[in-house]
């Protein structure tokens, strides 16, 4: 999807599988980009694991962000809608 960033959710954990301070959670989405972000929505390839993501958010204080519940496999259904690959910058 043009303008997405890939927020992997096991990086919202530490090594012991418990959520991260949200300091550090405030720097992993701030290099990401959500501070300069007009509106923060997570998508994954269902839309389940983007609710991690949606949870680690609100820890690190940003709050608002929304799911888009189709993700993926619906942005992906639909032909003609653009892509990024991420090699590039490129839309395929």
């Amino acid at each position: 999807i043009p303008g997405a960033r890939s927020a992997a959710w096991p990086d919202n954990l530490t090594g012991d599988g418990r959520l991260a301070a949200p300091e550090r959670l405030r720097e992993r989405f701030r290099a990401l980009g959500a501070d300069s972000a007009e509106t923060v929505t997570a998508y994954c390839g269902s839309g389940v694991t983007a609710c991690h993501d949606l949870l680690a958010l609100e820890h690190a204080g940003y709050t608002g962000a929304r799911l888009y519940p189709g993700s993926w496999s619906a942005w992906g259904a639909h032909s003609g809608l653009p892509a990024e690959t991420g090699e590039g910058g490129g839309s395929a």
